[in-house]
């Protein structure tokens, strides 16, 4: 099972929500992510939530290469 130290990962406001509540945030939830960034995101690839941005295809082919990248090494 995985596990994930939210306080790392959140803003303090979402840190004690339950996941459903932090997959529906803004993703200005998350720690580093300002709302302007947010209004980026939503226009560049129409992302308005954390779920919206795990979502993204672009985010899941980064990661994708990443892992590949790590499993060659």
């Amino acid at each position: 099972m995985a596990s994930i130290d939210l306080d790392k990962v959140l803003d303090k406001a979402w840190a004690d929500k339950s996941l459903p509540e932090i997959l529906a945030a803004p993703v200005a939830a998350l720690k580093g992510v300002s709302d302007r960034d947010g209004e980026l995101l939503q226009e560049a690839f129409g992302v308005k939530t954390v779920a919206d941005l795990a979502d993204l295809k672009y985010v899941r082919w980064a990661q994708a290469l990443a892992a590949l990248d790590a499993a060659s090494k």
